[in-house]
């Protein structure tokens, strides 16, 4: 790894759910005090930067992701003065921060969205989103039919006739990016909060600012060819060609601040040279490596994402970024920990298939984490990923939150499974994330028997998933093989990953059902489980000096 490389092309960002990382004030919600108080954990778990899940002025109808006011912190989490405290302690222990932006749409409560529904049909206010009439004779059919990803329609009518478009919640009115408002609003907000220091910004829904000026039906939709890989299709409303001229100008805004700011972009693409797109050297800096996250526990489809994502990255400059788990997903030990029926898409709900196994799916999570951490580029680590949290899958269903179950009429739990709020320390709940002596319980309620999983209890602990993160952060910090760079694949038999990195690095993951005799090395320098005779067992990983 270059000492002179930008930090962001081998970095290791830890995402702060912000609702469910540490309750500061004893409301039972994680909020700024709360990130605060935990900064000297985050600098020994040994983490580059934070991202930070939106802590933006909002009603809170999709946990943050609808703003109503960009450049004021909501008051559930804090204020303005706490934000720039928390950025410039951060950098005094060493780690950037890097808030979400959520440029593809605003809360209804938004100043912009009021005056739209105030003002006429056909008005400059309602031209900043996406309103049209109806089809039919009376305009009471939507303009089109596309969906909402939470489910339902994505078109709501207002009593004056006219429909606006949501491809999320209804409230969440899609911007107008063709609009010149919205794009110097943004550009504006980018700069509000670059000068108050922070390091960059992950951008939600990256891939879907841009929509077919015609607003076509959307098209058949097209399954996975035979292989397994994917087609580009042309879709009127996701990763359309025209968003990139939004990122380069996104991209100079960055460029006129010093210390390296960055952006990583959320975007869903069908093909590794649809995503390379997004990071071009004019365009944003990293993006999100999904197709990673969605590998099956298979060699042929990990080494397939591993080496499409190094070449298409690698053609354009930019480095890749791995992703095992976030706040949208099933937590991993529970993917890994059952058997599911057809590759994943993302098009798709992800639906475990089968019985759990906890304990085969903790073991593969952290074989995967070794194997993540020693691939080139960065890597991001979701809140409660390094204590080998499951999905919390029996939550009952009085206390979901997430729009997804309402709005799929209670078909789909969504997401609450994986963002229920972390445990720290102590035998019962809140297990430390409140302060002491608060009577108030945690807005998602925490599992009986978490306190196993919680920092206290697997500090020091060397058998622990925190101290086999700890360990290998340490080392990647340290190693001048790791980060951002290339690799090369080992011989080995069809079901090992191996790859050597130089210098003198090598990891193994051993995905078969045999154990794996280990090539010749100087020493081990961590490995995911016991080594027994040099021989690595199934569903284990190790790093090697050679």
């Amino acid at each position: 790894m270059s000492g002179t490389a930008p930090w962001w092309r081998s970095a290791v960002i830890y995402q702060v759910y912000i609702r469910s990382f540490a309750d500061g004030n004893g409301d039972g919600v994680g909020d700024i005090a709360g990130i605060r108080s935990r900064l000297p954990y985050l600098k020994s778990l040994g983490v580059d930067a934070l991202w930070i899940n939106p802590w933006y002025k909002s009603p809170q109808a999709d946990h943050g992701y609808d703003v109503a006011d960009y450049r004021e912190i909501d008051p559930l989490f804090g204020t303005l003065a706490e934000a720039e405290q928390l950025i410039e302690e951060a950098h005094q222990h060493g780690i950037r921060v890097i808030p979400d932006i959520v440029p593809n749409h605003t809360s209804d409560q938004h100043a912009w969205f009021q005056a739209a529904l105030t003002a006429k049909p056909g008005s400059p206010e309602r031209d900043r989103y996406i309103f049209r009439p109806g089809r039919g004779p009376d305009g009471a059919a939507p303009p089109n039919d596309w969906v909402s990803v939470f489910g339902g329609p994505a078109w709501t009518r207002l009593p004056d006739g006219e429909w606006y478009l949501h491809l999320f919640a209804p409230q969440q009115p899609d911007l107008n990016w063709g609009h010149p408002d919205v794009r110097a609003e943004f550009e504006s907000v980018l700069r509000f909060w670059f000068g108050r220091g922070v390091d960059g910004f992950r951008i939600d829904v990256a891939h879907g600012l841009v929509k077919h000026p015609g607003l076509p039906d959307l098209p058949p939709r097209q399954g996975p060819k035979d292989d397994g890989t994917r087609e580009h299709a042309d879709h009127p409303h996701w990763d359309r060609d025209e968003v990139h001229d939004i990122f380069r100008a996104w991209r100079r805004v960055a460029d006129e601040f010093p210390g390296e700011r960055t952006y990583v972009a959320e975007a869903w693409a069908d093909t590794p040279e649809r995503l390379a797109a997004y990071v071009r050297p004019d365009g944003l800096h990293t993006a999100f490596n999904f197709d990673f996250l969605m590998a099956s526990w298979n060699p042929k489809d990990l080494r397939t994402v591993i080496d499409d994502s190094l070449a298409m990255l690698g053609a354009v400059g930019a480095p890749a970024t791995w992703v095992l788990s976030n706040h949208d997903v099933v937590r991993h030990p529970s993917r890994y920990g059952r058997k599911t029926s057809k590759r994943w898409v993302a098009t798709e709900t992800y639906r475990p298939e089968g019985p759990l196994n906890l304990d085969l799916g903790t073991q593969r999570a952290r074989a995967a984490a070794l194997l993540m951490l020693a691939l080139p580029g960065g890597a991001y680590i979701y809140q409660g990923e390094e204590l080998g949290l499951p999905e919390v899958e029996d939550l009952p269903e009085t206390v979901l939150q997430d729009p997804i179950w309402e709005r799929s009429g209670h078909t789909d739990r969504g997401r609450d499974g994986c963002r229920v709020p972390i445990p720290w320390s102590g035998q019962t709940a809140p297990y430390g994330f409140s302060p002491d002596g608060t009577q108030t319980a945690p807005w998602l309620p925490q599992p009986e028997g978490w306190a196993g999983y919680s920092v206290y209890a697997q500090t020091g602990d060397e058998t622990s998933m925190l101290e086999l993160y700890r360990g290998a952060l340490d080392l990647r910090r340290e190693h001048p093989a790791l980060g951002d760079g290339t690799l090369t694949w080992l011989d080995a038999p069809v079901e090992v990953l191996a790859f050597s990195r130089t210098p003198g690095f090598m990891c193994a993951v051993n995905l078969s059902t045999e154990p794996y005799l280990l090539p010749p090395h100087q020493s081990v320098l961590l490995a995911s489980g016991p080594l027994q005779d040099g021989l690595l067992a199934p569903d284990h990983a190790v790093w090697l000096a050679v």
